[in-house]
């Protein structure tokens, strides 16, 4: 009796095998790679190609990293110019033309009233290392060790920044209101919400008996971005200047994510018009290459050498790269193109919430725009929340759903916000008018989709 051979097993994709060892491999604490199961290995502008043939929109542009997408020419330029130079690419904080460049650069981009009286530091090379050198710069300048913070903000991983991020535990941070529309501290949202944080601000640090010594400084984010995208009002923006100016409470403003035009201005704090004591910049001042900077006022230039190091604080490439983002969103006004295309986007997004009762809301300042999903069916009673226009609770389990359904659809998204239930849209600077449509009728779509699926009930929050 003859023996019939099996069949021959096709080997899987290689991109499987990658993905199999990367979850063999890497730690437990890889975020971006369980959500986005993907291998890119080509990409362009907004384009990602993944190692399965497949093409992506790329709406994460590495979390605000990418202001000019991916492998823009004149990034490219840049970095391929350094390298055929025969630069050094590592040296420390020593003076070079690369370096001379960006700075220039950069400086030419600051409100300059802030630039004429300031000093820069180069960190190590991620944003949560500049924080952490902007909090030792106030402490060092002032004498003192508190430090004021929000709720919902994020400022990174790192110890001191995680301290200063709403989801520390044991902390030297005094949490402050963060203003809200939709889900407002106070219940009244709009300018009389932010009127009442600004109050309670002022009054705490005033009240001898609030617990609440004068603080070393104060940090915020023009818009709260891992908090759900979370645009601070200008007015508010004011009193805060107002309030530690009036102190001598340093202002730092971590610009990380909100700068080079991201949204709709150069630098976020244009929209309000004030001036900060410190800066923190990083994501897309590297041109897509690690790099982070603190710029602050001459007069806090008080701590030794050494104070702040970092063995790689000087990426000549980043530097290249970043001068060369830099020039090219300001030559070619790419921050009015996002506040237009953004208010565009805004606008259609808006439009949906009349077919959708799971978008609660829609918000965002230029090309930083976020959706957060609830579920309209668990809205409280007015009576029972004790407000007169509650918010429905959000619904991570449906903004998980569209995530997956866009990532189908070839669209990246990222998730944000209090408990994950905030959609997040990172696209790059240079998008296209038809690239913007393309973007939200892949979103509508997933949407469609994920609310015609089973309910399920998250089993994780954010981080924030």
């Amino acid at each position: 009796m003859s023996v019939t051979e099996p069949a021959p097993v096709a080997p899987p994709p290689a991109h499987e095998g990658i993905l199999r060892r990367q979850s063999l491999r890497e730690s437990a604490a890889r975020t971006y790679a369980r959500s986005l199961p993907i291998v890119p290995v080509r990409a362009r502008g907004l384009t990602i190609e993944g190692a399965d043939g497949r093409r992506y929109l790329d709406c994460l542009s590495g979390a605000g990293t990418l202001a000019l997408g991916h492998n823009h020419p004149v990034v490219l330029e840049a970095i391929r110019k350094v390298l055929d130079s025969g630069a050094p690419l590592h040296v420390l904080d020593l003076a070079t033309p690369v370096k001379d460049a960006f700075t220039t650069e950069l400086f030419a981009t600051l409100p300059r009233q802030f630039a004429d009286n300031a000093r820069i530091q180069f960190c190590g090379p991620a944003g949560t290392d500049a924080v952490e050198a902007a909090l030792k710069l106030v402490r060092s300048a002032t004498g003192r060790s508190g430090l004021l913070a929000f709720t919902g903000a994020y400022h990174g991983m790192t110890a001191g920044a995680l301290e200063a991020s709403g989801g520390a535990s044991d902390v030297r941070v005094t949490r402050l209101p963060f203003p809200q529309d939709y889900r407002c501290p106070f219940g009244t949202g709009g300018e009389g919400g932010a009127a009442l944080a600004a109050r309670w601000t002022e009054h705490l640090l005033d009240d001898r008996k609030g617990g609440v010594p004068t603080p070393a400084g104060m940090i915020v984010e023009p818009v709260q971005g891992e908090g759900g995208v979370n645009p601070a009002p200008d007015a508010w923006l004011r009193s805060m200047r107002r309030i530690t100016a009036d102190r001598s409470i340093p202002l730092v403003v971590d610009e990380v994510q909100t700068g080079v035009g991201r949204t709709g201005a150069f630098w976020a704090v244009e929209h309000s018009g004030i001036v900060p004591d410190v800066m923190v910049l990083s994501k897309a001042i590297g041109g897509s290459l690690p790099l982070a900077v603190i710029v602050y006022r001459a007069e806090l230039d008080l701590w030794q050498p050494g104070a702040h190091a970092g063995t790689f604080r000087g990426n000549q490439l980043a530097m290249a790269a970043g001068a060369a983002t830099l020039a090219y969103v300001r030559e070619n006004q790419l921050a009015d193109r996002a506040a237009v295309l953004g208010a565009r986007m805004l606008a259609r997004l808006t439009e949906l919430r009349a077919h959708h009762p799971a978008i609660g809301d829609v918000r965002g300042r230029g090309l930083m725009i976020g959706l957060e999903l609830v579920d309209p069916e668990s809205a409280p009673l007015p009576a029972e929340a004790g407000d007169p226009d509650p918010a429905p609770p959000p619904d991570p389990a449906l903004a998980l759903a569209v995530q997956q359904e866009c990532l189908r659809r070839g669209l990246i998204v990222e998730l944000g916000g209090r408990h994950g239930a905030v959609v997040r849209l990172l696209p790059p600077l240079t998008l296209t008018d038809e690239q913007a449509s393309a973007v939200v009728d892949r979103l509508a779509d997933a949407l469609a989709a994920a609310e015609r699926l089973p309910h399920r009930r998250a089993t994780a929050g954010s981080i924030i």
